[in-house]
């Protein structure tokens, strides 16, 4: 394109995923536009500042505190339609502060990676007053309602399921594709596992298990850890506490007095890394975690999925035979003890992993966004 492509990408910062999968889809696009000007805002940044702290505020401490709250509040509202109260209140939100933002930024493109801003702008366009062209990605394996909006030129969703999903509510099949969650295009590259095995000091020939400590409850994950560093066939262990000081320094006397190999890390950014080493990974369920693991062929204990989309991407990843839910840390260190009996089956499970999603997820995004844009500005010179 001999213009410079200006594009808008609004995330939130309501859990990690919305920001990855955004981050995901500027890296991909930098690769095909590399001269592109691209925006990354937290819609969140638009709105009253006392509201969105408010708003970040209660989702973090239910899905901490009271996960069970957070799934009834979910489901209760997976169904609602469009023009309920709620969602109507929700496409009012900041909208004119969006409008002068976007006026002034003047971008070929808006990408949503949040249902709350993708119904915003939806609106909008409905109303004819944004022309520009609004892709959203859904960022789980299921859908609930509020990502549905008919403004919307395009969606890119993660699965079948979420599609036949959309077409149910309304949406025309001709603006939906099946991409897959959009992960960084460093989980597509094969690497040289002997090399990361020697970097982080590990043994080339015993199993090796990756658990994201991070995630839940610092005591229930230490049971998990003691019990890998007790057990009496050979595994070995990295565990990722991210900013979980407290994690971190609990396991000190677990890996010193380990019969088998663990590694300690804090903060990472080569989780790419960590999952190309590893047999099997211990972790949460959010979509960008379990979209990383699946294009990295990477089998999932799910453990303690919180109601709700989590429990939703749960369940997705065991009908498809990539992986099994635990819902107790009995069930955890059950399910760990029969895989390093039988890796037969963690290599069955690999393999499941490995057809369940197309692989290329972020490029196939891009390509669509770049098409779509190219069609709006030949449509603008014409009209």
């Amino acid at each position: 394109m001999l213009k410079q492509l200006r594009i808008l990408v609004f995330s939130a910062g309501f859990g990690h995923g919305h920001f990855r999968a955004a981050e995901a889809v500027i890296e991909g696009l930098h690769m095909k536009e590399p001269y592109a000007e691209i925006m990354h805002l937290d819609f969140g940044d638009l709105l009253s500042k006392r509201f969105n702290t408010m708003a970040k505020n209660v989702y973090i401490e239910m899905i901490k505190h009271t996960p069970k709250l957070w799934g009834k509040l979910y489901y209760k509202t997976a169904k609602l339609h469009p023009e309920s109260m709620i969602q109507r209140f929700l496409k009012q939100l900041g909208r004119s502060d969006f409008l002068k933002y976007i006026q002034a930024f003047a971008p070929d493109l808006i990408v949503c990676t949040h249902p709350t801003v993708s119904s915003i702008l939806a609106q909008l366009k409905l109303e004819q007053i944004l022309q520009i062209p609004v892709t959203t990605v859904i960022t789980d394996y299921t859908v609930h309602s509020h990502w549905f909006h008919p403004g919307v030129d395009c969606y890119m969703v993660a699965c079948e399921e979420v599609k036949v999903s959309l077409v149910s509510w309304g949406i025309k099949e001709s603006c939906i594709l099946v991409t897959g969650i959009p992960v960084s295009p460093k989980f597509e590259v094969d690497m040289d596992r002997e090399v990361i095995v020697a970097k982080l000091g590990l043994n080339p020939k015993i199993p090796t298990f990756l658990v994201m400590g991070s995630y839940g409850d610092s005591k229930s994950a230490k049971r998990i850890c003691k019990k890998l560093a007790d057990s009496p066939i050979p595994v070995q262990s990295i565990i990722v506490c991210g900013k979980n000081n407290k994690l971190y320094h609990s396991l000190g006397a677990v890996i010193e007095q380990s019969l088998n190999p663990m590694v300690r890390l804090g903060y990472v950014h080569n989780v790419e890394e960590l999952m190309s080493v590893s047999h099997l990974i211990l972790t949460k369920a959010g979509g960008l975690t379990v979209s990383e693991a699946l294009t990295k062929h990477l089998p999932l204990v799910i453990f303690k999925p919180i109601p709700g989309q989590e429990e939703e991407n749960a369940h997705f990843v065991q009908r498809i035979g990539a992986g099994y839910v635990a819902g107790t840390e009995e069930e955890v260190v059950s399910l760990l003890s029969h895989f390093l009996s039988n890796p037969q089956e963690v290599e069955k499970m690999r393999e499941k992993a490995a057809i369940a999603l197309p692989g290329h997820s972020t490029e196939r995004v891009v390509e669509k966004m770049l098409k779509l844009t190219m069609k709006s500005t030949k449509e603008q010179k014409v009209g």
